[in-house]
């Protein structure tokens, strides 16, 4: 989800539908456009979307990130975005495509399951306030733009069984967009403390050894109650990611953590 600049809002390629406003879609086996859109994707994965996939395919986050994603510092960002990597065919398919579809359709990411709406949000530079704003944008090729089902954004995102993920991608983008400014000085984001900060948020059980093989909670104080937690729920474990980064990287306090 990125952060757009009010006066661009309505320079963006394809259809704005505010949130009461409707767009038709339906996708189905009986289209022969069926999964032509998991062709050669610049498809961005979320921390949430990689805690899904790597429990999904029943393997750790570190060997997800290993096998399944590039990781890109883009000119001018000061945190790295995470691609999945195509698969190694003419086509370059999504790798979890299979035959007869997705494989791992119920955790598919965020943004298989918005599409073909694309998300995005505004901040008021007055307020802070951040507005998310919705685009109709399938592709030429796409025939489930002609059917005749029509759908708010919200009645999409129930329809995906996407709401979930909306939130956590929410929270995250929150978070990564403090990283507009370089926060990382002379060590820069290939320093250690950026390691830490991408650690947290996308390699969660890595995190989960950080926290409970050093000294994390002797200088760290976190109720009983949610230090169990953090050991075994790992959507737990990546909000807590998420506030552990802002204290660690900018000193905002957190509700569930405060140094000794």
């Amino acid at each position: 989800m990125k952060s757009i600049p009010l006066d661009q809002v309505d320079q963006l390629p394809g259809r704005r539908v505010a949130d009461g406003d409707t767009f038709c879609f339906a996708c189905h086996a009986g289209l022969s456009c069926f999964n032509q859109c998991c062709r050669n994707l610049n498809l961005f994965l979320y921390p949430y979307d990689v805690l899904r996939l790597k429990n999904a395919l029943g393997i750790t986050s570190e060997a997800f990130l290993d096998r399944y994603v590039d990781v890109v510092m883009r000119d001018g960002n000061h945190f790295p975005d995470v691609l999945l990597t195509m698969a190694d065919n003419p086509e370059k398919t999504c790798p979890f495509l299979a035959g007869d579809g997705c494989r791992v359709y119920s955790d598919r990411p965020d943004a298989c399951r918005t599409f073909p709406m694309e998300q995005g949000r505004w901040v008021d530079a007055r307020t802070g306030e951040a507005t998310v704003v919705h685009f109709f944008r399938p592709p030429d090729f796409c025939l489930g733009q002609h059917e005749s089902r029509a759908l708010t954004p919200a009645q999409w995102a129930d329809d995906q069984d996407a709401r979930r993920h909306h939130l956590m991608t929410r929270r995250w983008a929150d978070l990564k967009s403090r990283f507009r400014d370089n926060p990382w000085g002379a060590s820069g984001p290939d320093g250690q403390q950026a390691k830490m900060a991408f650690m947290a948020v996308y390699n969660i059980d890595r995190f989960r050894e950080f926290l409970f093989e050093s000294s994390f909670f002797k200088r760290y104080a976190v109720k009983p109650d949610l230090k169990r937690r953090l050991a075994k729920d790992d959507e737990a474990l990546l909000v807590f990611g998420f506030d552990w980064v802002a204290l660690f990287v900018w000193g905002l306090p957190s509700k569930r953590m405060r140094p000794r």
